[in-house]
């Protein structure tokens, strides 16, 4: 026992080789070795283990040979080996004493000892299908077509023999190849390689090269041709992918063919071609599925691809262990015996016809899907179901409720729960790869690409940028990937689909709503089956559709409700068209009449808290009082940047605070644009305010002046000039004011009522501020008159300052006169003269400078007039040559007596050019 324990396992079992066989240990290699290669392999057979009918089977072979004490005796041993729990695998052992006490170069006319083919023939078609070939592949088996080619015998020995034990783990017990016995050449081995991939599919003692009972036909050419039962035995092998006698893998045409030199009919070589593409498509199929098994960065969606197709090869393989059935005869006793084929290559030409064509749909299925994954897999499946063969459409039908169940699922996730998780990165498209560096620090779904940006790609056709704070995550951090979104998922279901995931987690993130996903929306979550899948994604305007749908409209609608009732989301538009858009009227006049002395200062000399104050007080004093004070304290003063000669007017703006929920609608671009426009507005009011002082001014003097007909020319032209002003400013307030602003709110209203998701306020309200920014003429194209625009507002303010020097000026004048006539009549009353005539003289003399004054007033505004004219007649011109007929027309009501027409030659359009331009608006 010492000198036992001292031995390796392998001299253990070499002796027990011997003591089985009786034979030395130079003539038990071969059993030695295949020994060897049983121990050592991780195959899991696909025979059931049955410990009890090995035990009978050895001792109905004792008896058979007359040893009635010896079959005795292993019933006594077996039923003692039972009672120890030493042994875990006895069903092994048992059946490898069993296998080499067979004896592989009997005649093939003797019943082999261990022969095990009728159970194996009976077990076939049902484990071909239940046993799937990646499970039981070895580790270590090569998974290229190259390494599997017959150059692999110089590695297949040091992998514990995996080529034969391949044949045997899968297949179950079987005679002892004779390769094992006539030693491993070169070609033996290296179809020993490509066989043990496949070679579950057929029994063993059928192979080309283990067939015992067979005769080996000649190695080399003979004289003899080759005879069609030899072919047909070599096409079942190469249906399967594994090379025959006669036909073999052609590498530099990639094709199975039959040697020029083998003696072959033309009918029968040419119907060999035809049947061996079956083969070769086979190879195809299986090359696919072998590299992209194991693959994890696959993806699920690629996964459950070659899922699909593995179903379609055991389908297969099914119909080939049933034309190799036909090649087998079983005897009572189990015994496989080769006997003349009734199969010939026409009824294998017929049998493979559906098949040979359902491989061609799956081979150029599979060159259509190379390097891609997720929906881009799914999309170039279902591209590949539109055909008019109800056959292939049910196939490809099958292949996508397969491919698309984990879209599915996914989806599911996220219309559900909001939740974005991409195991595999299968979002990810081909032609991007991965950081190396940061990437242990994110999680699986927040992976960076390497081409420079911080979007993370999330689940198929939706992505994620983990960058993103959460004031921009309605707008930033999700989006759509249209290069990943599935062909048989329209854009806008696409869209729903991403607004369905992003309300819920707008929701939770951003207005702090922690309302179940259950609550929001009752629809079941349950996952379909493929089948289920494949019928939900056939019948997209129908189930599927209804599905989105009722996601779409419970999760948007439960989201506006929150944001008009807890955010008062719909309050706050009002509030900015009141005060940033001067919808609130009182509010505005009486605010400018206390902003008054304030604006007129420098801008320099001007204090927010101050001017903090006076808005207070305008609301205290006016309707604005009785709003929300959620709006009014979001209500503030806003000073804009000082340049150099500006006043208080220049610098002024209301501001209106946002953050929060609100702040997704209201965004800081939007902000600006409000504030372009406040200005605008504010401009344009302080416009009518001061014509207002201006037509005030020349009521209350007009009385005054009557003492003065010297200033009766000067008043008429400051008449004329200001009635121009005011028709101007009068007729832009009106466009401003109802067509630009109120009906575009009216427009916006509307559209903010009917909004079925955030989305459509926002693009409504995007639209709005375009729609005043571009008509209020300030934009890039409006941009000249724009500034037409602004220097006609600076002659106002030239004229309200000319008119009140002239004013001022004479009022002193006249206050002078009013003196000198008072003491004159008190001097009168008194008695005495009124005036000397030195203080007549000095009187005549001043009024004379006045009256030489009121020459350089005329000037002043008829200079004033002409520049006023001008800018506007250019202005005019500009309306005229607008694209927008809003302009167009009102140019026409800024000069509706054609005042400025006759005055201007350029504004008098041609026929021609009228007509083009009616043309080009119809």
């Amino acid at each position: 026992m010492a000198a036992l324990d001292q031995k390796s396992p392998n001299v253990l079992l070499q002796n027990l080789c011997c003591k089985i066989t009786g034979k030395s240990e130079a003539d038990v290699a071969h059993q030695f070795q295949y020994a060897v290669r049983v121990i050592g392999s991780n195959y899991a057979p696909t025979i059931e283990r049955d410990e009890f009918l090995v035990s009978e089977k050895i001792k109905k072979e004792l008896l058979k040979q007359r040893r009635e004490a010896d079959a005795a005796l292993f019933s006594e041993l077996h039923r003692k080996l039972q009672t120890q729990g030493v042994l875990k695998h006895r069903w092994s052992i048992l059946y490898l004493l069993l296998s080499l006490c067979e004896d592989p170069r009997k005649p093939s006319n003797r019943v082999p000892v261990c022969s095990y083919g009728p159970l194996l023939a009976q077990a076939l078609p049902r484990d071909v299908h239940s046993t799937p070939f990646y499970y039981a592949r070895p580790q270590s088996l090569p998974l290229s077509y190259p390494e599997r080619s017959a150059t692999a015998h110089n590695s297949s020995m040091a992998t514990s023999g995996i080529s034969s034990m391949g044949v045997f783990s899968i297949n179950g017990p079987g005679p002892t190849p004779p390769s094992l016995l006539t030693g491993p050449g070169p070609q033996a081995v290296g179809e020993s390689m490509r066989g043990s991939r496949l070679a579950w599919t057929l029994p063993v003692s059928s192979s080309p090269s283990g067939a015992a009972a067979a005769p080996r036909p000649p190695s080399g050419p003979s004289s003899t041709e080759i005879g069609e039962a030899a072919l047909v035995r070599d096409i079942l092998y190469v249906f399967q992918g594994i090379d025959g006698k006669f036909i073999k893998m052609c590498s530099p045409e990639n094709c199975y063919k039959i040697d020029s030199k083998v003696p072959l009919c033309k009918s029968l070589r040419d119907t060999s071609s035809r049947l061996a593409e079956l083969g070769w498509l086979h190879n195809k199929i299986r090359k696919y599925t072998d590299s992209h098994s194991l693959d994890r960065a696959f993806g699920l969606v690629g996964q459950s691809f070659c899922a699909a197709l593995h179903q379609e090869l055991k389908e297969y393989y099914r119909l080939l262990s049933v034309l190799h059935a036909q090649l087998q005869v079983e005897d009572d006793q189990g015994v496989n015996v080769s006997v003349d084929s009734s199969l010939t290559l026409r009824r294998l030409l017929v049998w493979t016809y559906d098949p040979k064509v359902r491989l061609k749909t799956l081979a150029a299925l599979v060159d259509y899907c190379q390097g891609r994954k997720g929906g881009e897999l799914a999309s170039a499946v279902h591209a590949y179901g539109k055909t008019g063969d109800p056959h292939m459409r049910a196939l490809i039908q099958h292949i996508l409720g397969l491919v698309s169940h984990p879209i599915l699922n996914f989806l599911y996730r996220w219309i559900y729960d909001g939740e974005l998780e991409d195991t595999y990165h299968e979002s990810m498209p081909t032609q991007l790869s991965l950081k190396s560096s940061g990437v242990e620090e994110l999680s699986p779904n927040q992976i960076p690409l390497r081409a420079g940006t911080n979007q993370t790609l999330l689940p198929f056709f939706v992505a994620s940028d983990p960058t993103v704070k959460t004031d921009r995550l309605w707008h930033d951090k999700y989006s759509l990937r249209k290069s990943m979104i599935p062909s048989f998922i329209t854009m806008d279901q696409a869209r729903k689909v991403l607004l369905i995931g992003k309300s819920i987690n707008f929701l939770h993130q951003v207005c702090h709503d922690r309302t179940p996903p259950g609550k929001i929306m009752p629809a079941s979550k349950s996952t379909d089956s493929p089948k289920d899948a494949a019928e939900l994604f056939t019948d997209l305007e129908g189930a599927f559709q209804s599905k989105i749908d009722a996601a779409y409209f419970e999760t948007s609608k439960y989201l506006l409700d929150v944001l008009n009732k807890n955010y008062q989301l719909l309050e706050h538009l009002q509030a900015m068209r009141r005060y940033l858009l001067l919808g609130q009227g009182d509010f505005i006049r009486h605010l400018m009449d206390l902003l008054k002395p304030e604006l007129a200062r420098a801008a320099t000399t001007l204090y927010q808290h101050n001017l903090t104050g006076i808005l207070e007080t305008a609301v205290r004093a006016t309707n604005a009082q009785f709003d929300s004070p959620e709006i009014l304290k979001r209500l503030d003063v806003r000073l804009l940047e000082v340049s150099p000669g500006d006043t208080g007017w220049d610098v002024f703006s209301l501001d209106y605070h946002v953050e929060g929920p609100i702040a997704t609608v209201f965004t800081r671009e939007c902000m600006s644009h409000y504030l372009r426009v406040f200005n605008f507005l504010w401009r344009a009011k302080r416009m009518e305010y001061i014509l207002t002082d201006i037509w005030k001014g020349q009521m209350c003097n007009a009385k005054l002046l009557k003492s003065m007909p010297e200033l009766s020319g000067v008043l008429h032209q400051c008449h004329v000039l200001a009635s121009e002003m005011v028709h101007f400013i009068h007729q832009m307030q009106y466009y401003i004011t109802f067509e630009v602003l109120e009906c575009s709110w009216d427009e916006l209203w509307n559209k903010v009522q009917q909004a079925q998701d955030l989305d459509h306020i926002i693009a409504a309200h995007d639209v709005f501020l375009d729609t005043i920014i571009s008509r209020c003429l300030l934009d890039v194209n409006n941009r000249s008159l724009l500034n037409q625009l602004r220097a006609v507002f600076d002659q106002i303010i030239e004229f309200q300052n000319a008119q009140d020097t002239l004013y001022r000026s004479a009022l002193e004048e006249l206050q002078l006169r009013i003196q000198f006539e008072d003491k004159k009549r008190r001097r009168e009353e008194m008695g005495e003269w009124g005036v000397t005539a030195e203080q007549e003289a000095e009187e005549n003399r001043r009024v004379q400078e006045f009256k030489d004054t009121i020459p350089k007033m005329c000037s002043q505004l008829r200079l004033l007039t002409h520049f006023y004219q001008g800018i506007v007649q250019e202005f005019l011109r500009l309306l005229m040559t607008s694209s927008d007929e809003s302009l167009q027309f009102l140019s026409f009501r800024l000069d509706f007596n054609e005042h400025y027409k006759a005055r201007d030659p350029r504004l008098r359009p041609s026929l021609g050019a009228t007509r083009g331009r009616r043309s080009s608006n119809i």
